[in-house]
């Protein structure tokens, strides 16, 4: 028989994970709800530290999931649409999903920025990153770039399931 994870964590039980790339993106997080973890379309909340100089995800927006984050150490800049606002201790920052209206975190400054994330896990979410053009795809696992391409583009001249019937005669 299987263990279910545990309902109940202390923080300083889980493991953090880095996820840091180059010189200024990512920092870690420790995932402090494992009991909700593998069951999609719930809530979840992450211990995220941000180092100085860093951002942890690149500027983003959600169709699907509202985010929320509890700044609990340090500062940081939370940059809103066009918007650009710092951050610190006690603030709780909503990110409403929808709105089209991507978000960011960063730590320009010169200590460790920490906050709890909390957001859902929805299987159909979609993100997209204005700065960069990428579109993330949760259900198909996969972030990338979109070309636009007419409708028909790439279908064969007479349809396969045509084909597939003639067949099974």
């Amino acid at each position: 028989m299987t263990e279910s994870p545990p309902l109940i964590v202390n923080v300083e039980d889980v493991a953090e994970i880095d996820h840091q790339e180059g010189d200024h993106w990512g920092g870690t997080y420790r995932p402090l709800t494992p009991a909700l973890a593998a069951l999609t379309g719930r809530l979840g909340v992450n211990l995220t530290r941000v180092p100085p100089q860093r951002s942890a995800c690149p500027f983003h927006s959600h169709r699907r999931e509202d985010e929320v984050f509890y700044v609990l150490a340090g500062r940081g800049i939370f940059r809103y649409g066009e918007t650009l606002r710092e951050i610190r201790p006690g603030d709780c920052i909503s990110c409403p999903a929808g709105t089209g209206i991507a978000h960011q975190i960063a730590n320009p400054f010169d200590e460790d920025l920490i906050y709890l994330a909390i957001g859902g896990n929805d299987p159909d979410e979609i993100g997209v990153y204005p700065d960069s053009g990428k579109v993330m795809v949760r259900a198909l696992r996969t972030i990338g770039y979109l070309t636009p391409a007419p409708y028909m583009d790439g279908e064969p001249e007479r349809p396969k399931i045509l084909d597939l019937f003639e067949a099974r005669k």
